[in-house]
């Protein structure tokens, strides 16, 4: 009977911690991270501002693990969607769409990630060497892949390379945030690879 009421609670605290990072991503994409307090976060998700100090540590908490578990979520959904591929071209091409449907799919998570996460040295810092390289390093690999295969130029890097990648998805990202048009972020995914590999023929 204990071990029961052990699963039961966990579910609940599980989604009550998901409902404050839900908040948190909206509090801190429309009144910017600097600006947002923690009792503005415990208002939008409809709690006691002391309840949020039960699952974090503070606001610097509440925007590490919005990185945190996206991140974890990316990088989870980008090995699955590369699982039964075998051409690098291709998995480039899921990756790239994949990155993009995520942010696209979710405004405020954009907003926070582009914006939000790099108004500070020491978050850069800190997210730069933990699971974003592991991130970089499904678009190294595939990469890496291409040039044994011969489909790609040998005498690029291929690190180099994937962060060149990332940079050109992450600003179509920045772009599409700051645009007044609404269209599909998704969609440019194609024409950035595209770029990337007929850029990267050999010579």
């Amino acid at each position: 009977m204990q071990r029961r009421s052990n699963a039961e609670g966990v579910a609940p605290r599980a989604a009550k911690r998901d409902a404050i990072l839900r908040a948190a991503i909206d509090v801190f994409a429309g009144r910017g991270y600097f600006n947002a307090q923690v009792a503005d976060v415990a208002r939008a998700a409809g709690i006691a501002a002391g309840t949020v100090y039960l699952y974090f540590k503070s606001k610097d908490d509440l925007l590490v693990s919005i990185f945190e578990r996206s991140m974890r979520e990316g990088l989870a959904e980008g090995r699955a969607a590369v699982a039964d591929l075998t051409d690098p071209g291709a998995r480039l091409r899921r990756l790239a769409r994949g990155h993009l449907a995520r942010l696209g799919h979710d405004r405020n998570l954009a907003i926070v990630f582009q914006v939000e996460l790099r108004s500070s040295i020491k978050f850069m810092e800190r997210f730069s060497a933990t699971l974003l390289r592991d991130y970089l390093g499904l678009i190294r690999e595939a990469i890496a892949d291409g040039q044994r295969e011969g489909l790609f130029r040998a005498d690029l890097k291929p690190t180099s390379a994937a962060k060149m990648l990332f940079g050109a998805l992450d600003e179509m990202a920045t772009n599409w945030i700051l645009s007044r048009r609404r269209y599909s972020l998704e969609a440019d995914a194609d024409a950035v690879v595209d770029l990337f590999i007929n850029g990267a023929r050999p010579r």
